[in-house]
């Protein structure tokens, strides 16, 4: 196959997943950004460099893989990565992906709740707006126990219940409503998935939400030490935001010793996610 034919085929693989987002101002560079998701990689990677250090020669689990773009920047890296994803059609894309820089990339299609791996196979799981799709997602945290080594870790991001603007529909207040008028509110504004590849996939009733106490709770409970990534990057100062006005007003949080109480009530209810690292043992 030539460059130009796996161009393509890969972009043909890819089109159908994307339709469903046509209501997205961005959506012509957002369909770009999707199309050459490995070039979009910084902060995960840089959240992977944090944990662990550099990644050349680490073995990565990659568990739900959506699309391959996190994979195949890891493997570029020198990780050895295995990227494990339940849906059929996005194991086929990842394994383009990797063809773009010639990768031997393992890929694997399986649930997480059930991960087709030996105890302690990896030294770190990393799992990026994956955990509010699963059926169970307690079940998935303890097979990330189990095939984590003993000095492992995993890095999640969980939904914030109290989000202020919904990750997935982009609906200010979505969540600080009942499930049933939020999902009104999703048919109102054409954003639902039902004419879409993903018709048969979790209404936002079904998805797992969680509030901060019960996701801490959930993690200790399968064995693991919580950290918030982002207070942790806040509070040493590596938490650079864009906008000049932000950036103000953390400085003068920072200068009152309210940085952290600031943080933890928005963490509270209004950001959009949390990330997280899972400490083992």
């Amino acid at each position: 196959m030539s460059d130009e034919q796996l161009e393509a085929q890969l972009a043909a693989r890819i089109a159908p997943w994307l339709e469903h987002m046509r209501w997205r101002g961005d959506f012509e560079s957002w369909r770009e950004r999707r199309l050459h998701q490995e070039r979009y990689q910084e902060e995960h990677l840089a959240g992977v460099q944090a944990v662990i250090g550099t990644p050349a020669g680490r073995r990565v689990l990659d568990l739900g893989a959506g699309m391959g773009g996190f994979s195949v920047a890891l493997a570029r890296a020198g990780a050895l990565v295995t990227a494990l994803e339940y849906n059929g059609d996005y194991c086929g894309i990842v394994r383009l992906r990797a063809r773009r820089y010639g990768l031997a990339l393992p890929v694997v299609q399986s649930p997480g709740e059930a991960l087709p791996f030996a105890a302690g196979a990896f030294d770190l799981v990393c799992s990026w707006d994956v955990l509010e799709h699963v059926q169970d997602p307690a079940a998935v945290l303890r097979e990330v126990h189990r095939v984590l080594g003993p000095a492992g870790a995993a890095i999640v991001t969980v939904i914030n219940r109290y989000a202020f603007r919904d990750p997935h529909y982009h609906l200010a207040g979505l969540n600080w409503m009942p499930r049933p008028w939020a999902e009104a509110c999703i048919r109102r504004a054409a954003r639902g998935k039902e004419d879409s590849p993903f018709a048969d996939r979790q209404a936002l009733s079904a998805m797992h939400y969680f509030t901060w106490g019960a996701w801490v709770r959930l993690a200790r409970a399968s064995g693991f030490r919580v950290e918030d990534l982002a207070e942790t990057r806040l509070l040493a100062g590596r938490h650079a935001s864009r906008r000049a006005g932000r950036r103000r007003l953390r400085s003068a949080l920072r200068a009152l010793g309210l940085e952290r109480l600031a943080y933890r009530a928005a963490r509270a209810c209004y950001l959009p996610m949390f990330e997280v690292v899972l400490w083992k043992g």
